[in-house]
């Protein structure tokens, strides 16, 4: 063998959103928390991201997981995600997939047919509760750290586009929310790219224009996803349903219905007092994925009121997998091509809205 390192690998998706979860090989990352931990693999060991996520071994759509030790005494393992462009603190539908992978490949033991574990995460602890039958995991809960609001109805002035109202929450992430059908959009799949690139452009304004310093966090990023809201149904039943579909930089969909993304939405709405604490709500993605939501209980992050959203979903292992490097490879840390890194042939609207963006830079 000549791999200069192995990652033992475990691809998992959540609603079709693909996770690499990383369960050996990483070796030592020093740090007390799975923050300090972030920061490290952030500021040292940032190839190991790149090389799972850029080509040749990755792709755009991929997310990775890196399962740690964690000094936390109610916690039984840690995590660290990575994005291709970031590494948020939170994520949805990586929690979902690490806790999948961690339970049916039996590195944490599975308990039939309800699964409790606390997780660690760079936010914070992750409380999990896992149904489970004939060994498969069939749902996963997870207990997000405190969802809220940082604006409401905020104007932001877009290049091409005129002011556009945004709200603006933390959902794990900080979110640039827009009703879709304001500019035209119905959240379908052949809306795929403009939704990605007119997503884009707004968010990179609301980003300039808008603060989003979490109370509590300094550190915590600011605002670094879009997330287009479709309207919000209530079925004969009484449960309330929506479809969104998220823009992860640097310009491409989240094919799951976004677990923090349905966290940011639930802040929104209690905000606005179209949901209360204790109700359902059912998020769809672009694909017709599904999340089951609610707000657990109400409390607040430095004075701010918040929630505490809980989510479900589902995932499932695909491939299990040892990434290397050859020490000839030319490419240790991989490469990211505009073709589909954030860049395809717009449609008109788009094309005008990106020109029109690029005439306005300084």
């Amino acid at each position: 063998m000549r791999w200069s390192q192995v990652l033992n690998v475990v691809d998992v998706h959540c609603g079709g959103e693909n996770a690499r979860v990383v369960t050996g090989g990483l070796g030592d990352v020093p740090g007390e928390t799975m923050l300090d931990k972030r920061a490290y693999l952030t500021e040292h060991r940032d190839e190991l991201r790149l090389r799972l996520l850029q080509e040749p071994r990755g792709n755009v759509i991929n997310s990775a997981d890196f399962v740690l030790p964690t000094r936390h005494p109610e916690a039984q393992l840690g995590y660290v995600i990575a994005e291709s462009t970031e590494y948020p603190v939170m994520s949805g539908s990586n929690t979902i997939c690490v806790t999948t992978a961690l339970l049916e490949t039996g590195m944490l033991p599975m308990v039939e047919p309800v699964t409790h574990l606390t997780l660690e995460s760079a936010a914070g602890l992750i409380r999990v509760e896992c149904t489970c039958a004939d060994g498969k995991v069939t749902s996963v809960r997870f207990t997000n750290q405190p969802a809220f609001v940082y604006h409401l109805a905020a104007p932001v002035e877009v290049p091409g586009l005129g002011t556009v109202t945004v709200d603006v929450a933390w959902g794990g992430m900080a979110y640039v929310l827009l009703d879709a059908a304001l500019l035209g959009f119905g959240i379908t799949p052949d809306e795929g790219r403009d939704l990605c690139v007119v997503g884009e452009v707004i968010k990179l304004a609301a980003a300039e224009q808008l603060d989003a310093v979490h109370p509590e966090n300094p550190d915590f990023p600011g605002i670094t996803n879009f997330e287009w809201t479709g309207p919000v149904s209530r079925g004969a039943d009484g449960l309330l349903t929506a479809a969104n579909a998220v823009v992860v930089s640097p310009g491409r969909l989240d094919r799951s219905p976004c677990g923090t993304g349905t966290s940011a939405r639930l802040a929104v709405m209690h905000a606005r007092g179209e949901i209360g604490a204790g109700e359902d709500f059912v998020h769809t993605s672009i694909i017709g994925s599904r999340f089951d939501s609610r707000i657990e209980s109400l409390t607040s992050v430095g004075g701010v009121p918040a929630v505490v959203p809980s989510v479900a979903g589902q995932a499932w292992i695909t491939q299990l997998c040892q990434v290397g490097v050859d020490p000839t490879d030319p490419f240790p840390a991989g490469y990211a091509l505009a073709d589909t890194w954030g860049a395809a042939p717009p449609s008109p609207l788009a094309a005008r809205l990106v020109a029109a963006a690029e005439r306005a830079r300084p």
